[in-house]
């Protein structure tokens, strides 16, 4: 019964229950109002299908301006909400996986979890993906509290509720390498066949250039960055790297900044480890939930899964590459404190 009862609090909007989502009409007014919206603003083909359009100064992929926009309208953020934030393939499978066990430890041990039966995204639904997407406008209050819910949108396009309410934001971020490599591989995967293959020469000019989905790049991880160390207490910033590292001391961190900590009773009797393990990449890719369907029917589950490690970029980009992208990011950090562990 656990289980269901968490299924039901984090995943029932994705089952278009009528009594938990109000669909949208399809107003002619609204319509042609996007359409006017889009036609008015710059955009750039697709890495994967369609285009993306530079929205509020980020490029947002087609289908997601509509749900961006709503977000923004209709989203109310509670105090003891968290919000998970990424770069699209900086790790967020994993962080929802993470973030989900630890303030959910108490009712499940790793037998019981919800990880055995659901995908990290159904349990932390994205608001542009899912809860938004399609015309959809979701009745969010159904949710108990604390709730947990996640975004790829750039800090100065969240709702003023979310940044106005004290509520928790965790940030993680990869560097630009890996991140790049991951998001040309899982790209290539769900790109659409009839566009051919994804040239890696192309991608990475125009992810240079700031294009991929929720980019530019810099602009993203240093919005969250700057507002992490103007409100410590509500915005957190996480590594990829530092959590390839050392994941016991980072999710202690998580937990600790999640306002669930970890008791030393519970570090004792190994509930650290036992998590970590739980939802570490290797088990999470190797469960039969994620190897098979499709994610909110964007694209197969299993292409959320490739390697998950620190340095793969060496073995694609060029020196001349590598120059490049070590200039911009000199240029784009600088004066900033954050720095990236680049293996």
């Amino acid at each position: 019964m656990e289980r269901q009862a968490v299924r039901d609090n984090y995943c029932t909007v994705h089952i278009m229950d009528d009594t938990q989502m109000i669909t949208k009409n399809n107003n002619l007014a609204e319509t042609d109002e996007l359409a006017d919206l889009l036609s008015s603003l710059p955009k750039e083909k697709s890495w994967r299908s369609g285009y993306v359009y530079r929205y509020q100064g980020f490029w947002c992929p087609e289908k997601q301006v509509p749900a961006v926009i709503a977000f923004q309208k209709h989203f109310l953020a509670q105090k003891t909400d968290t919000i998970i934030v990424t770069m699209p393939k900086s790790g967020t499978t994993w962080l929802k996986a993470l973030a989900f066990s630890i303030m959910n430890r108490a009712k499940y041990t790793p037998s019981s979890s919800p990880l055995n039966s659901a995908n990290p995204h159904d349990l932390v639904p994205f608001f542009e993906f899912g809860l938004y997407a399609n015309n959809q406008i979701p009745d969010l209050s159904t949710f108990p509290s604390p709730r947990m819910f996640a975004t790829h949108v750039p800090y100065p396009s969240l709702p003023d509720s979310v940044k106005d309410s004290g509520c928790r934001i965790v940030y993680l971020c990869r560097n630009p390498f890996d991140n790049f490599i991951s998001l040309w591989h899982f790209a290539s995967k769900a790109r659409d066949e009839s566009l051919g293959p994804l040239s890696l020469e192309d991608c990475f000019d125009g992810f240079c250039n700031g294009l991929g989905g929720f980019g530019p790049f810099f602009d993203h991880v240093l919005g969250y960055w700057r507002e992490s160390l103007k409100r410590p207490d509500e915005v957190l910033i996480l590594a990829f790297e530092d959590m390839k590292e050392d994941i016991h001391s980072q999710m202690k961190r998580l937990a600790e900044f999640l306002g669930c900590p970890f008791s030393l009773e519970e570090e004792a009797d190994g509930v650290v480890e036992e998590i970590s393990k739980m939802c570490s990449f290797s088990v999470l890719k190797d469960k039969e939930i994620n190897k098979t369907g499709r994610f909110l029917q964007y694209f197969e589950t299993k292409t959320l899964f490739r390697r998950g490690e620190v340095g793969d970029w060496v073995n694609y980009l060029t020196p001349e590459m590598v120059d490049r992208m070590n200039k911009i990011m000199e240029q784009k950090l600088a004066g900033s404190g954050l720095k990236f562990k680049t293996g």
